[in-house]
């Protein structure tokens, strides 16, 4: 149980961290976030968990494939908002495009006998 606390400490200061980061500097909260720490606890914590490379590598290769859908929220919220839409709309349309995107890349990866 102890070990389950930990991991669920360290991630949520981690993010707590770069979101109190950012409020002083853009660009040191965006280097922090951008850097695939979230990922990497993830691999590390299965590691430890199951001591299963496999494992480990499948979710480093699932990671890599659904990081591209992903770039759909960074590019279109910013367009949103400087067009003056809302906060809440713009992040609404953004999430909306991404998850559509998402399932496109899966489908897409489905097609041609990829499986995450």
């Amino acid at each position: 149980m102890a070990y389950y606390l930990l991991k669920i400490a360290v991630t949520t200061v981690l993010i707590v961290a770069i979101s109190e980061i950012a409020k002083r500097s853009s660009f040191i909260g965006a280097l922090l976030a951008s850097l695939p720490l979230i990922s990497v606890l993830a691999m590390l914590w299965l590691y430890i968990d199951t001591n299963d490379v496999t494992k480990v590598s499948a979710l480093a290769t699932s990671v890599f494939w659904l990081v591209l859908p992903s770039l759909v929220l960074f590019v279109t919220l910013p367009l949103l908002l400087k067009q003056g839409l809302h906060f809440y709309v713009s992040i609404s349309i953004s999430i909306g495009l991404t998850v559509g995107c998402y399932w496109l890349m899966v489908t897409v990866l489905n097609h041609y006998g990829v499986k995450l």
